[in-house]
């Protein structure tokens, strides 16, 4: 069974064809989870007109927070794979099929995606080229990180070690990516296999330059690294 969690607030303007990208890829046996923290747009409006009974929209709650909610829809995630969804981006036509024969190697995989702006005009054909991602475990967590949460995609075992998040990590999939790397296998796809959306309300400035000063980056790597520690013996 396949989860697609999706985090969503005020994504009025590109649920409904993310939606659709999805949809068409799974099985009636596979599921997408929702949480919505808050929106005012009218986005829970378009998703309850598809009137699929794989979504499912969990209890409503206020997080203001993209990590908390991802938490939140992880938790509730009931398949054995696990495919993270953002919801202004496409997932390519085939995503799914191609992913899961690196599942059946590695416990987690992320993919390159093609970078488009806020009315889908091509800014680059790899993000993997754009960020500089490299392979590595060490080199995402105190170089730079790879981990792109809308490219990935994680066997069960991932979210048994992973959950609950600490509080302090910088955001969630620095947090499954780091996890997946030093506690079971990790890969990443050259396949460009979604449109990765960057628009002016992005939730996560990925794919811009960073305004974190270097004193707050390197905080970050020490909370990732401080609870990849307190979690080896979970």
């Amino acid at each position: 069974m396949i989860s697609v969690c999706i985090a969503t607030y005020n994504g009025v303007n590109y649920i409904e064809e993310q939606l659709r990208s999805i949809l068409s890829q799974l099985s009636e046996e596979d599921e997408v989870v929702l949480s919505d923290d808050g929106s005012t747009d009218g986005t829970l409006e378009v998703i309850r007109q598809f009137g699929d009974p794989r979504i499912r929209i969990l209890p409503s709650r206020r997080f203001a927070s993209p990590i908390l909610n991802f938490e939140y829809t992880l938790s509730h995630a009931k398949g054995d794979i696990i495919f993270l969804a953002d919801q202004d981006d496409i997932w390519m036509p085939d995503k799914v099929k191609r992913t899961l024969p690196s599942l059946e190697r590695y416990d987690c995989v992320t993919s390159d995606c093609v970078v488009v702006d806020g009315d889908d005009q091509v800014i680059d054909n790899s993000f993997f080229n754009l960020n500089n991602t490299h392979r590595g475990k060490y080199y995402n967590l105190l170089v730079k990180n790879g981990y792109l949460g809308c490219c990935m995609a994680f066997r069960r075992c991932i979210l048994d070690k992973a959950l609950p998040f600490p509080a302090d990590v910088p955001m969630h999939d620095i947090w499954l990516g780091n996890v997946s790397a030093f506690f079971y296998s990790t890969t990443f796809l050259d396949e460009p296999l979604i449109r990765f959306r960057r628009h002016d309300h992005n939730a996560s400035p990925t794919a811009k330059k960073s305004s974190f000063s270097l004193c707050r980056r390197l905080q970050f790597r020490y909370n990732v690294l401080r609870g990849l520690i307190n979690r080896k013996s979970k």
